[in-house]
C-alpha cells in the first residue's frame, strides 16, 4: 500500500510540475491536486525536495527503458534516431520548459541525478547509436564519435537554457528539432541522407 500511496504523489507532483515548473508549485497545491492531506503526503517524503529528486530518478528510468525499447525495434540507427526524436517530441510537447531551469538552479540533488544520468547512460548510448552508424554506413566514418557523442547531450541541454533561448520567444521543441536537423545532417554518408529524407517524407504526410 506505501508503495501505491507513493507512486500517487509522485504522478500528481509530475502533473503539476510538468505545467508550471517546479519552483512554483507548494505543497499544499500537491496535497489539493491529489485530494490528500499534508501530512499524508509528509509520511512518505520529508519535502518537495525529496518528492523532485524521486520523481527525476523515476522518469530517468523509464528513459533508460525506453532507449531500450527504441533500440530494439528499430531496423537502423537512422530509424533509431528518428524514433528517440519522436519519443522527445511526446515529452517536450507536455512539459514547461520552466521546468529544467528550476532543476537546475534550485534543485541540485534532482540536477546531479540527472547530470550522472546524462554522463553514464546518455553519452555512452549516443557514442554506441553513432559508431553503429558508421558500421551500417549511414554514418561518416570520419567524425569522432566520442566529441560528436557529447556535443549532441550538451545541444539538448543547450535547447532549454533560458539565457540563450528565452522561453517567451523559442519553442523549446522546434528548437530541439532544429538542432537535432542540424546534427543529423552533419554526421550522415550519402546513404544516411537518403533514408533519412525517406523517414522525414513520411512523418511530415502522417
Amino acid at each position: 500500500m506505501s508503495n501505491v500511496q507513493k507512486d500517487r504523489i509522485l504522478e500528481g507532483a509530475e502533473e503539476l510540475f510538468f505545467k508550471a515548473g517546479i519552483r512554483s508549485v507548494t505543497m499544499d497545491e500537491i496535497a489539493r491536486n491529489l485530494g490528500m492531506s499534508k501530512k499524508t503526503i509528509y509520511q512518505f517524503y520529508r519535502d518537495k525536495d525529496e518528492i523532485v529528486s524521486a520523481l527525476v530518478q523515476k522518469n530517468l528510468e523509464q528513459d533508460k527503458c525506453q532507449m531500450i525499447d527504441i533500440a530494439q525495434r528499430s531496423t537502423n540507427v537512422m530509424e533509431e534516431m528518428i524514433n528517440m526524436m519522436k519519443h522527445s517530441e511526446e515529452f517536450f510537447s507536455k512539459v514547461n520548459p520552466i521546468l529544467i531551469h528550476d532543476m537546475q538552479k534550485y534543485y541540485p540533488e534532482a540536477w546531479q541525478y540527472f547530470q550522472q544520468f546524462k554522463a553514464n547512460v546518455v553519452i555512452d548510448s549516443m557514442q554506441d547509436i553513432l559508431d553503429r552508424g558508421i558500421e551500417q554506413g549511414y554514418v561518416r566514418s570520419d567524425i569522432d564519435t566520442k566529441v560528436m557523442a557529447r556535443m549532441r547531450v550538451w545541444q539538448i541541454e543547450l535547447g532549454f537554457d533560458n539565457n540563450v533561448f528565452p522561453h517567451n520567444e523559442f519553442n523549446s521543441w522546434q528548437v530541439q528539432l532544429q538542432f537535432l536537423e542540424h546534427f543529423i545532417y552533419g554526421i550522415c554518408t550519402e546513404k544516411g541522407y537518403q533514408i533519412i529524407n525517406e523517414y522525414k517524407s513520411i512523418l511530415e504526410h502522417n
